[in-house]
C-alpha cells in the first residue's frame, strides 16, 4: 500500500463525511499514538488542498508519567506543521471503570474545548471497530451494540451539538503504522494497549489468538448498522402514532404518554426501543439503559404496573403509560436563576428573569402552593419534577401551574422532539 493510496482514500472519506461545502475549520483529537499521528499527517495534507483550518487537542489523562512528554511531542509536531494545539488534563477519581471513565472524560473535555468547531476527527481504525464489535458481542449487546462505531456520530451536550468523525474506520492499524514510519512521523506506543487488565486489550489478544478476521468483524458492524437504521425507522413510525408529548394548553410538560394498547400490539424489539428512547429523552441521559433492567420495566408496564429507571418514573393507567422525570433525581438541582440557562437539559429560562430567584423542581412544597386546587393536572408525582422559580420557600413562577408568566420557563428539548430523537438514536 502506498502513501498516495492512503492519502486518496482519506480525501475521499473526508469528502463523503463533510462535503461538498467544507467548514472553515475542524478539530482533531490526537493522542500521540501511531494511528492519530498518521491522521494528523493525512489531515494536514488534505486541509492544505481544501483550505480548511485544523485545530488539535490532546488529552493528558495523568495515568502515566510519560503522558506529559507524549502530549508535548504532539504539540511540537503541530507547531512544526503550523496548527494550533491545546493540552487538556484529566484526573481519574477512582470511581467506576477506568476506560469508560476516560472515554467519557475525553468527550466532555473535547466538547468544552471545541468552541465554534462543529466537527472533530477521531483516529479509530478497522481494528478498533473489530474489537468493539467483539467486546459488545461478549456483553450480549443487541443490534445497536453490534453496529459498532459510526463513521459520523452526533454528540449533544451542554455546549450544544457537534459531530465526531472517524475517517480511518476502514483502515488497518498496521497500514497506518507503516504510513507513519514511511514518513518518519514521531509517535509513541502506549504500554496500556498491551495490558490484559483492560477488556479491549483482551479482545485484541483474542482476535490474534483465535485467528478471527478483523475485516469480517468490521463488516458485521456495518451490516448491523444498516439493520439498526431500519429498526429505528420502524420504531419512529410506530411512535408517531402511539406516543404523545403531553401539553397543558400551549405548554409542554416534558412527559411522554404512550398508548398502552398500541404498545402492546407491536413487536418486542420496537417496544423496547420506544421505552428505552423515552427514558433517555425524559432524563437527558446519554446512555440507553441496560437490557436486563429495561426488559424488567417493560414487563411491569405491560402488566399494568409501574417502576423507576434512569431517573424516570414510569406509571401505567388504563389508557396510557406515562414517562415523567423523577423528582428524587432533581433534589440537588437547585441553582440561582440566570438568563437563558438550561435546567435539567430540557428547560430554558427566559431572557431576563427576575434576579435573586432560585430555579429548582416544584416538589411537594411548591405543589402545595398551587393556586387552583380544583384544576385537573397530571399526577402530583409527575408534577413534582416541573421547573419552578422560588424566592426562599415561596413559589414565584411555575408556568405549568399557571403561576407567573408562561414565558418564564419553556420546554426546549435538547435532542429534538421524541420521534426525531428515536429515529436518530
Amino acid at each position: 500500500m502506498t502513501a498516495d493510496g492512503l492519502d486518496a482514500r482519506f480525501a475521499a472519506r473526508m469528502g463523503a463525511l463533510l462535503g461538498p461545502d467544507f467548514p472553515p475549520a475542524i478539530g482533531l483529537a490526537v493522542s500521540g499514538g501511531g494511528d492519530s499521528m498518521a491522521m494528523l499527517a493525512l489531515a494536514h495534507g488534505w486541509a492544505r488542498v481544501m483550505g480548511v483550518g485544523l485545530r488539535v487537542v490532546t488529552i493528558d489523562h495523568g495515568l502515566r508519567a510519560a503522558a506529559a512528554d507524549e502530549a508535548a511531542m504532539v504539540a511540537a509536531e503541530c507547531a512544526a506543521l503550523g496548527h494550533p494545539h491545546r493540552i487538556l488534563h484529566w484526573h481519574w477519581d477512582g470511581q467506576g471503570n477506568l476506560q469508560d471513565a476516560a472515554r467519557q472524560a475525553r468527550r466532555d473535555l473535547i466538547g468544552a474545548w471545541r468552541g465554534d468547531l462543529s466537527h472533530v476527527l477521531f483516529a479509530h481504525t478497522a481494528d478498533d471497530q473489530a474489537e468493539t464489535v467483539l467486546l459488545r458481542l461478549m456483553r450480549g449487546s443487541g443490534v445497536e451494540g453490534l453496529a459498532g462505531m459510526a463513521p459520523a456520530r452526533a454528540v449533544h451536550d451542554a455546549t450544544g451539538s457537534w459531530w465526531i468523525l472517524r475517517p480511518l474506520l476502514a483502515e488497518r492499524r498496521a497500514d497506518l503504522r507503516n504510513y507513519a514510519e514511511t514518513l518518519k512521523l514521531p509517535f509513541v506506543d502506549d504500554p496500556s494497549n498491551d495490558d490484559p487488565r483492560y477488556d479491549r486489550v483482551r479482545m485484541r489478544q483474542a482476535i490474534a489468538t483465535l485467528g478471527l478476521s478483523v475485516d469480517g468483524l468490521a463488516q458485521t458492524g456495518e451490516r448491523m448498522a444498516r439493520a439498526a437504521i431500519a429498526c429505528r425507522a420502524r420504531s419512529a413510525d410506530i411512535a408517531r402514532v402511539i406516543v404523545t408529548e403531553e401539553r397543558l394548553g400551549d405548554l409542554y410538560t416534558g412527559d411522554l404518554l404512550i398508548d398502552r394498547d398500541g404498545l402492546a400490539r407491536t413487536e418486542r424489539d420496537t417496544q423496547m426501543r420506544i421505552i428505552a428512547a423515552g427514558l433517555q429523552w425524559v432524563s437527558s441521559d446519554r446512555y440507553r439503559p441496560r437490557a436486563h433492567a429495561l426488559e424488567g420495566l417493560l414487563d411491569r408496564l405491560l402488566a399494568g404496573g409501574s417502576g423507576t429507571l434512569q431517573g424516570v418514573n414510569a406509571m401505567t393507567s388504563t389508557a396510557a403509560i406515562r414517562l415523567s422525570r423523577e423528582h428524587a433525581a432533581l433534589r440537588h438541582a437547585a441553582q440561582p436563576v440566570q438568563a437563558r440557562q438550561r435546567w435539567d437539559g430540557r428547560w430554558r429560562v427566559a431572557d431576563a428573569p427576575e434576579p435573586g430567584l432560585i430555579i429548582r423542581s416544584l416538589g411537594p412544597d411548591g405543589w402545595a402552593q398551587r393556586p387552583d386546587r380544583d384544576k385537573i393536572f397530571p399526577p402530583a408525582r409527575a408534577a413534582y419534577a416541573w421547573p419552578a422559580l422560588f424566592r426562599g420557600d415561596q413559589l414565584v413562577a411555575c408556568p405549568l401551574l399557571g403561576v407567573g408568566a408562561t414565558s418564564e420557563i419553556v420546554f426546549h428539548p435538547l435532542r429534538g422532539h421524541f420521534a426525531q430523537f428515536l429515529e436518530s438514536h
